[in-house]
């Protein structure tokens, strides 16, 4: 049995689960690349995935996140190259996919299709898509991250796995073909296994919401945009957004355009427009 899970928070988690659980003993495999982000045009050429890390360095560039600028996304092929050679060694092997409802999960859901639709009948998929969980208060929730569901829980979850029909591995690569073609930086997840490209200034005006007239350290726009917005972003992508109005123009700014802790913005004043 070979877990795929889109976040390492999500492994930590299944692992104390599986160490409750014997029958859900096997290998967890954790993909890094955010394919809710980026180009995704030809996705799986070499000129794709070349597009797609050059995309990435400029938005980690020069900042926090400079240290991820890897080569992270091959990890993702090397690993799904890997675990077709297992299922191709081993006919007894399965795959289980383990994906809440939100951007993040359904693009990596997507992206793996291409990969596992030869071994249909052997693929799982756990999608907890508006389902309610108990949390560590007793209280019912209906958890968008896998992390935020207690371990023990985990273990009533995996009732939910069935098999990835054959109509999925038809219409669903289908639809992220449609999403490719389009190639959009930013995707949405719009309900149930419905994405939607959008430009790469999506979350502008949501992010603007939390710059003030007094000066803020880029940290804090980012963490309260985060605690206080209905939308969810990496902080990556938002640190290269509040850079971007910087550098055109859009509000005041002082100290070092680098790591979210070296420059402040406002609201030019006034005078100053």
């Amino acid at each position: 049995m070979i877990h795929i899970v889109f976040d390492q928070t999500d492994a930590h988690v299944l692992q104390q689960s599986i160490d409750m659980d014997e029958t859900l003993i096997g290998d967890i495999v954790t993909l890094t690349d955010d394919y809710s982000l980026g180009p995704i045009e030809n996705i799986y050429t070499e000129d794709g995935i070349y597009q797609r890390k050059e995309w990435w360095k400029n938005i980690l560039s020069g900042g926090d996140f400079e240290k991820n600028i890897s080569d992270s996304l091959q990890d993702d092929y090397s690993k799904m190259e890997e675990l077709v050679n297992r299922l191709q060694n081993d006919e007894n092997e399965t795959i289980w996919i383990w994906a809440a409802q939100n951007k993040h999960d359904v693009s990596g859901y997507y992206w793996l299709l291409h990969f596992l639709k030869p071994f249909q009948g052997r693929v799982m998929i756990l999608y907890l898509n508006n389902l309610p969980f108990i949390n560590e208060k007793g209280n019912i929730f209906y958890p968008t991250q896998l992390s935020e569901i207690p371990p023990k829980e985990f273990l009533k979850a995996k009732k939910l796995a069935r098999e990835i029909t054959l109509s999925e591995f038809e219409v669903d690569p289908d639809e992220w073909n449609k999403l490719c073609a389009e190639n959009k930086p930013v995707r949405i997840l719009e309900g149930g296994k419905k994405l939607t490209n959008f430009d790469e200034n999506y979350y502008d005006s949501e992010l603007k919401k939390y710059i003030m007239p007094d000066w803020q350290k880029a940290n804090k726009i980012i963490s309260n945009f985060q605690s206080k917005s209905k939308q969810s972003c990496t902080e990556s992508y938002l640190l290269w957004r509040l850079k971007s109005f910087v550098e055109q123009g859009q509000f005041d700014m002082q100290g070092k355009l680098a790591n979210m802790k070296d420059f402040e913005i406002k609201y030019f004043s006034k005078a100053e427009q």
